[in-house]
């Protein structure tokens, strides 16, 4: 089993195997964590998400860090939240086991994700939380391949809503 870390900060800082990316369909930059990572990583990310020809909702695809210090990124679209009725749920496990199984076939070991979904796609923050932790537990429960996987979170309330679904014994939580 994996061992699971908060941290409550800058996803672009961490040192992992992969990040993950909360991207749009098209892969090429937008706002949030999206812009963050794309102005850190530097121009050669945008050249090759371009190349990728975009991305499905609840799929996932990988490119390099470049200027990050992760390795690698892993783009992951997570679903706009239309009240529940569009299979969101669904979508939203989904970005997170597909991105544990992208990252698995580069060799990735530790790897950090974000709040998938709730900033401007409006997935409710609490429910999305469930959803993640359940997933990468489940997921590395049978994986032992992925030996951390890290909730970046960038804000005090994303980092209280986790720190109740996660035990945690972190020296990065509230850094």
């Amino acid at each position: 089993m994996a061992i699971i870390e908060l941290y409550h900060g800058d996803i672009t800082h961490l040192e992992v195997d992969a990040i993950v990316n909360a991207a749009n369909a098209s892969l090429l930059g937008g706002g949030g964590v999206d812009g963050a990572i794309h102005r850190a990583a530097g121009s050669e990310l945008l050249k090759e998400c371009k190349l990728l020809n975009g991305c499905a909702t609840g799929e996932a695809k990988i490119t390099k860090g470049y200027n990050l210090p992760a390795k690698y990124v892993i783009h992951t679209v997570g679903p706009v939240w239309y009240g529940g009725k569009n299979r969101e749920e669904e979508l939203l496990a989904s970005c997170y086991k597909r991105s544990l199984e992208v990252a698995m076939t580069h060799d990735v070991s530790t790897i950090a994700f974000p709040n998938i979904s709730t900033g401007v796609y409006h997935f409710p923050k609490e429910r999305a939380a469930e959803i993640a932790v359940h997933t990468v537990k489940e997921f590395t429960d049978t994986h032992p391949e992925i030996q951390k996987v890290i909730f970046a979170l960038f804000d005090r309330e994303n980092t209280d809503i986790y720190s109740k679904l996660v035990s945690i014994d972190s020296p990065d939580f509230g850094s």
